[in-house]
């Protein structure tokens, strides 16, 4: 491929895994990123990578770096809020500049990563600003190819590392029983759906729910980690009242340390759907979550 495939959050955690995963099949890469500079990788062939410094809420600095791609990957996320950023900007305002400015510079395919569970109606706002994304995104780009993976983990992740956290305390306070499942995927298998998605012909237009080989609870995720550390903790279930009225006192603080919307996520199931395409239908298959413990978190 001459033409390169634009990665607008190649820097990110997922990002990182689909840059290496297109450079090992060949691709040339534009790191669309804030800070592309950071997105260093290491024994790459010359010239297979480069990079441009772009602000998704920039119309003129999306509109350059998909100047001339071949495809384009939406691997921008964000999952707290601050004072300078909300969902809306990102997953709503950000993916449909995207899809819209690459479809008007004769982009041909389009990767829109979302998220499992995505729904206009959710309590959630990252949930609700997901789905209003993809709405935006089919509109402005018709033929994407949506992938909705649930939680993401991998080595230097976020999620199994707040966990490590958590389960450092002497008490381990659950969200409600701890019976919330989830389906954790692991970060290199949705790159190889990234890739998938963009080298078979018939993915676009598409939609993938992603997860991993096992559907644990939350409560049994907490107990490998504390098999893993050596660790014997009670586990405390906790109703999500509490949880939503410690939430909204947090939102007082700098950074807090939960939110409302963190915790309206956990009350429900992230899991693929019975109907949904899945890993499958690209011909992958998924690793669980237990088996990639010790090496995820060392």
């Amino acid at each position: 491929m001459q033409q390169p495939v634009v990665v607008f959050g190649g820097t990110g955690f997922l990002g990182r895994a689909v840059v290496a995963e297109l450079v090992r099949r060949g691709w040339l890469v534009r790191v669309a990123a804030r800070h592309p500079q950071v997105a260093a990788l290491p024994g790459k062939p010359a010239g297979a990578v480069t990079r441009c410094a772009v602000d998704i809420r920039d119309e003129a600095a999306v509109a350059t770096a998909v100047a001339g791609a071949a495809a384009v990957v939406n691997a921008v996320s964000l999952y707290v809020e601050t004072r300078d950023v909300d969902f809306d900007t990102i997953h709503m305002h950000g993916a449909e500049r995207i899809a819209r400015l690459a479809a008007a510079a004769g982009v041909d395919r389009l990767v829109h990563i979302s998220g499992i569970g995505v729904d206009t109606q959710s309590a959630s706002r990252y949930v609700r600003a997901r789905a209003c994304g993809e709405n935006a995104v089919r509109a402005a780009f018709p033929g994407a190819t949506v992938l909705r993976p649930s939680v993401i983990f991998g080595p230097g992740d976020h999620f199994l590392s707040a966990l490590d956290g958590v389960t450092r305390l002497p008490i381990v306070p659950l969200f409600g029983d701890g019976g919330t499942r989830l389906q954790p995927v692991h970060v290199e298998d949705v790159a190889l759906a990234v890739a998938a998605s963009l080298a078979r012909p018939t993915a676009p237009g598409d939609v993938f729910e992603l997860g991993g080989a096992e559907m644990p609870t939350y409560r049994e995720i907490l107990r490998l980690i504390l098999r893993h550390r050596g660790r014997r903790r009670l586990l405390l279930p906790v109703p999500f009242a509490i949880w939503r009225g410690i939430a909204r006192a947090s939102a007082l603080l700098p950074k807090p340390p939960i939110t409302v919307d963190q915790v309206n996520l956990m009350a429900g199931d992230n899991v693929v759907r019975d109907d949904a395409r899945s890993f499958a239908d690209l011909g992958i298959t998924p690793r669980g979550l237990s088996p990639e413990l010790p090496d995820c978190m060392g």
